[in-house]
């Protein structure tokens, strides 16, 4: 893997000379693999404050599992869950939401049938499992600080599924179903790994290249004014297309290629490092951005 610093072999497109909104991933690169932000990317948040940049994170998480953050960030600004595909505003209404169509969300639920696989749907705030009691729902309640719904039958619950995740410990059998997936729902669905252990369907523009793309528009900014910080494959779309793209140090070839900048893992302060010595630099005097969303029934942008 690259090291520290500037990637030899990123992307043509040169990084931005200057920032004026970051957005970032959450696990494995703003949290650390205990899940908790250090004091030094709490400092560095609140440089980018200081600095007159807004700091928007966008994850895979749904959004209670990232609200539990905000105050210990100091943040009030608007957010992307599910991968992207919903956005809240700053008081937490819904901005927008994207959802997968019902045929699409049954044929996800038919290829996520392998024994050690155990799926789950989002929609909105609610969180269905079959089995509540499974080790993995049981863990991630925990890291999410959310309680999840059971239910007797997913298939019933098809209709305005924001995300479909399936879970399993079985990390290469997950990598596998990534491309087996991606292949079926090719043209209706984004299929990305978000963890070792989660593979997440989403709807086929609900992306994080999309939230990234809104968040700008809403903040009257271009996208060549962002930087984006992420690790694993569902952060390409937003990597390929920053201003500024910038890769966690323990993130895979595939994902650094698209990233102008390496930066340190996660164990090891590299978010606290990206933003003091990568984004900082490039935060030059200019107005703050201003939080204006269009209607929410506005085109999202191209």
């Amino acid at each position: 893997m690259a090291g520290f610093g500037q990637n030899r072999h990123g992307p043509e497109r040169p990084p931005a000379r200057q920032i004026r909104l970051v957005v970032s991933d959450m696990d494995g690169t703003l949290l650390t693999p205990d899940k908790q932000i250090t004091p030094q990317s709490m400092a560095a948040a609140q440089a980018l404050q200081l600095a007159g940049v807004p700091l928007c994170l966008v994850s895979s998480r749904p959004p209670g599992g990232m609200e539990m953050y905000f105050a210990q960030l100091r943040v009030s600004t608007p957010y992307g869950a599910l991968n992207g595909g919903t956005l809240f505003n700053p008081d937490r209404t819904i901005r927008s939401s994207l959802s997968l169509a019902p045929q699409t969300v049954q044929e996800a639920l038919n290829l996520l049938t392998a024994p050690q696989v155990d799926p789950w749907l989002f929609r909105g705030h609610e969180w269905l499992v079959r089995d509540a009691r499974n080790p993995l729902v049981l863990a991630e309640s925990q890291t999410v600080q959310s309680t999840p719904t059971q239910v007797g039958d997913l298939r019933a619950c098809v209709h305005d599924i924001g995300k479909v995740t399936g879970s399993t410990a079985d990390h290469a059998m997950l990598q596998e179903q990534e491309v087996h997936i991606g292949r079926k729902l090719a043209g209706r669905a984004s299929v990305a790994l978000c963890s070792k252990w989660f593979l997440d369907i989403t709807p086929l523009h609900a992306n994080k290249g999309y939230a990234v793309r809104q968040l700008a528009a809403d903040y009257g900014i271009s996208v060549g004014e962002v930087a984006c910080i992420g690790d694993m494959n569902n952060d390409i779309p937003m990597l390929a297309i920053a201003g500024l793209a910038i890769a966690m140090g323990q993130s895979t070839p595939d994902v650094q290629a698209y990233a102008h900048c390496i930066t340190t893992p996660n164990t090891q302060e590299g978010w606290a490092r990206a933003i003091t010595e990568f984004v900082l630099p490039r935060c030059h005097t200019a107005p703050a951005p201003h939080y204006a969303p269009a209607p929410a029934n506005a085109a999202p942008p191209p």
